[in-house]
């Protein structure tokens, strides 16, 4: 059998990809082109280089075409998915008034104490059951002060990728969720919150389901890529949304997407809105298929990954494979970190960062790269235990195993550590969650599945999965006492930043 292709367009937080995707006996998923794009200082915002972006997205569609046409098969459609809560500002004339301003840009540090003067902060958690980020796009457009004057609408950066493609300007619900801007009852943007806090609502576009048809490529697209009369399909839109959409959930799974960040949690039918899920910043985010996500970002590789950016530029080598064996070779618990804390969101240096928060909670500075290594896994395995603890307590209900699903899901020191943290079987094998989604959607949407559970039961068909079961490790008791007691030194403010007590 050798039905339709899907081009799956899979945006992080500094890199893509573009994947050829189909389903047949089985699965292809073929990496068709690859590329960066770190964020710049203009001199005074922190910004992402959209057209860079976008031609990079074109030559990768290009490259998509070429291969399917060397396999002499026809290609169904295109899905973008991409981060959350950045955005851009596009002009009566259809163009960006400017780059897009990165999440991690400053100008937000001290927007949630201001909104919270105007509309309170339970009352916007009642509202949009939407865990507090200062880097939210609410928080983000109220902070906005240059621009807004020039625009005619604001798109999400998926959203404004499939405008500049078919010309549609839409914003997918998935993401739409995320900017704590949508009522979680309705779906719909929250009018009132919005117009109180005195945001251009004139900005927004309609809220879309994942699996809308938007149009096909606009002709100068199709002419600069290659593609004629290719369809262009939302998927679910926020990356999480895509990977959660393929990850095949059993009754009790939570999941953990593991990557630049990890997002844990489980699905759910309903948002659960409650003081307790408000006091612990978890957040109800909106799935595939009228479904929610409830869940907590823990800060993730991140922090590995910029020690290893920092590693590299003392010595030789600073592979992955060879920092995950040198720090399971590590006996015992050298230390723990409590990754949530705010310092290390944009530090200008995270070695430091992650000694400084060694000192003050009374623990060795270290400055080998192995044990730095195995303090951060170590203490992601302990903080995805705590947070699921919290699930359980919140939706007052037993958990009986972890999806780990994303790039992250490589790391097999990790996954161990994870089951022995939480006493719960883990299972690994997604780690291409994100676009097996996107295309996913695609396919429901063309016709080629007819509902999420069958296309969640040919991807169990065709994952080869690994197993990782709890085992027994020496003075775990006490390792795990010294973790709980680093993370009680921190607490969430009424802000939702983290800070020491």
């Amino acid at each position: 059998m050798n039905g339709p292709l899907y081009i799956a367009v899979d945006l992080g937080a500094g890199s893509g990809r573009v994947f050829l995707a189909g389903f047949d006996d089985k699965l292809l998923l073929d990496e068709v082109h690859r590329f960066r794009y770190p964020p710049y200082f203009d001199g005074q915002y922190l910004r992402w280089n959209f057209q860079s972006i976008f031609d990079e997205i074109k030559l990768g569609l290009r490259a998509a075409g070429v291969k399917a046409s060397t396999l002499g098969r026809q290609i169904e459609s295109i899905g973008v998915d991409s981060w959350a809560v950045d955005y851009g500002l596009v002009s009566t004339y259809g163009k960006l008034v400017a780059d897009p301003i990165c999440y991690r840009d400053s100008r937000t540090d001290e927007a949630m104490t201001s909104v919270f003067g105007i509309v309170p902060r339970d009352e916007i958690f009642d509202k949009t059951g939407i865990q507090f980020q200062k880097f939210n796009t609410l928080y983000q457009l109220f902070s906005e002060c240059r621009g807004i004057e020039n625009a005619s609408m604001l798109l999400l950066l998926p959203d404004l990728i499939n405008y500049l493609l078919t010309g549609k300007a839409a914003t997918e619900y998935t993401n739409a969720t995320t900017t704590q801007m949508v009522n979680a009852r309705t779906g719909d943007w929250d009018v009132d919150l919005i117009d109180r806090l005195g945001l251009s609502r004139r900005l927004l576009r309609d809220i879309i389901p994942a699996g809308t048809q938007l149009g096909t490529l606009l002709p100068e697209i199709a002419g600069d890529v290659g593609l004629d009369d290719v369809a262009v399909i939302a998927p679910a839109t926020h990356d999480t949304a895509s990977a959660v959409a393929a990850t095949p959930l059993s009754a009790g799974s939570a999941y953990i997407s593991s990557g630049t960040w990890s997002l844990i949690g489980i699905e759910r039918d309903t948002p659960l809105i409650t003081p307790d899920a408000a006091q612990l910043n978890f957040t109800n985010e909106g799935g595939v298929y009228n479904t929610f996500r409830f869940l907590k970002n823990v800060m993730g590789l991140w922090i590995f990954e910029s020690c290893r950016n920092e590693w590299a530029k003392h010595v030789n080598s600073v592979e992955y494979d060879d920092l995950i064996r040198d720090a399971s070779a590590i006996d015992g618990f050298p230390g723990f970190i409590f990754p949530d804390d705010e310092r290390f969101l944009n530090p200008e240096s995270m070695l430091d960062s992650i000694n400084t928060q060694l000192s003050e909670t009374g623990q060795q500075t270290q400055t080998r790269a192995a044990i730095v290594t195995k303090i951060i896994f170590d203490s992601l395995a302990f903080r995805y235990a705590s947070v699921l603890r919290s699930i359980e307590s919140l939706t007052n209900s037993k958990l009986s195993g972890i999806e780990i699903v994303g790039g992250g899901g490589r790391n097999r020191y990790l996954n161990q550590s994870t089951a022995n943290a939480t006493g719960l079987p883990v299972r690994s094998g997604l780690t291409e969650a994100t676009v097996i989604g996107n295309v996913l959607v695609q396919a429901i949407s063309s016709g080629r599945f007819e509902s999420l559970a069958e296309a969640r039961s040919y991807i169990a068909s065709k994952i080869e999965f690994e197993s990782f079961a709890p085992q027994t490790v020496p003075d775990f008791a006490e390792a795990e006492s010294r973790y709980l007691a680093i993370e009680e030194h921190f607490r969430i403010k009424p802000t939702g930043q983290v800070a020491a007590k």
